[in-house]
Order: structure tokens, then C-alpha cells, then sequence
């Protein structure tokens, strides 16, 4: 059964108003709607300091961010392209997981790009969550040109992207039974 699954959405940037912080909402409401709770990390109001930043270790938002992924059971990542590469929130959220947190739990993997589609972001995700010992959805989703990707009510414009964003869902819920077992 679904409904004793948690996935922890974490947003690559510190407002959830964003469009990234839409795209973790969109999905982790379909994560519901397949019987799973959910949680996200809300960097704008708990922000994480840089590792390693004097006193960072002892901080109580990165003490509370950790016990947070520890009771997971999957995570979904959405982060905005900067420059070729998840956004610098993204990194350093990461940067504070470890394997004792993550170890054989799943990753969904969104991010979002100002122009046309690329998987660098996704790619870059992947490195991280596989170098923590999560297991990566093989479905994943970059929504390209992302100020036009969305109407007036916040939902998604592309139908394709819509599809896209329900089977990342139904990868992550299933697969995160699967592994539970």
C-alpha cells in the first residue's frame, strides 16, 4: 500500500512560489492521489548555510533538513538550469545528504530551463543522488521555456509535460513499494 510511503520534495530554489517549487506541488499531488504522503523542505523558510561555513555543522535547520530525509522513503528534486547545472540551492542541499540518509531509497529528478530543453541539470542530479545510494526513476522531466509553460491557474499548458510529470509519479510511488519490500 501507498499510503505508508513519504517522499520529501526539495526545491532547487528558496521561494516555493517559483516555478519550480509549482512543478514539486504538481507532483507530489499526484504522489497523494497514488496514496503516498508527502513533505517539502522549504529552504526560504528554514535555509540551509554552505557546508562547511562556520558553525554549519551544528545548525539546527540542517539537523531538522536531515531528520527529515532520514524518515523518507523517496526524494523528487526539481531544480531551475543555471548555467548548465542544477541551481547552487540544489547543490548544497544535496551536499547535506548523506548515504545514511538516502541509501537504497528513490530519486525523481524535475528541473526547469528559461529556453529550450536539456537533460544536464537532470544528469547532474543524478550523479549526486547515485554518488548518496539512491536509486534514480528512469523517468524524468525537464520543462523547457518555463515562463510560457504554465496558464493563468498555475497548471501546466503541455499536455505531454502533463503525462510526463503523472509518470514520473506513478515511477516514483511503485518503485519506491517495490524497494520497500
Amino acid at each position: 500500500m501507498s499510503d505508508d510511503i513519504m517522499i520529501m520534495g526539495i526545491c532547487g530554489t528558496y521561494n516555493l512560489n517559483s516555478a519550480n517549487g509549482r512543478m514539486l506541488e504538481l507532483l507530489l499531488n499526484e504522489c497523494s492521489n497514488l496514496g503516498a504522503r508527502t513533505v517539502i523542505w522549504d529552504h526560504g523558510a528554514k535555509p540551509l548555510p554552505l557546508v562547511g561555513a562556520e558553525g554549519s555543522w551544528d545548525d539546527a535547520y540542517v539537523k531538522e533538513f536531515q531528520e527529515m530525509a532520514t524518515s523518507a522513503d523517496a526524494f523528487v528534486l526539481s531544480s531551475p538550469e543555471y548555467h548548465g547545472t542544477m541551481s547552487g540551492v540544489m547543490k548544497n542541499s544535496l551536499d547535506w545528504l548523506y548515504s545514511k540518509h538516502t541509501s537504497g531509497k528513490v530519486f525523481g529528478l524535475m528541473s526547469t530551463l528559461g529556453g529550450q530543453s536539456s537533460n544536464n541539470t537532470l544528469n547532474h542530479m543524478r550523479i549526486a543522488a547515485r554518488w548518496i545510494h539512491g536509486w534514480v526513476a528512469p523517468e524524468q522531466l525537464a520543462v523547457p521555456h518555463i515562463k510560457e509553460a504554465f496558464d493563468d491557474d498555475g497548471n501546466l499548458i503541455d499536455y505531454s509535460i502533463v503525462e510526463r510529470l503523472s509518470s514520473l509519479a506513478e515511477s516514483l510511488v511503485s518503485n519506491t513499494n517495490k524497494l520497500r519490500r
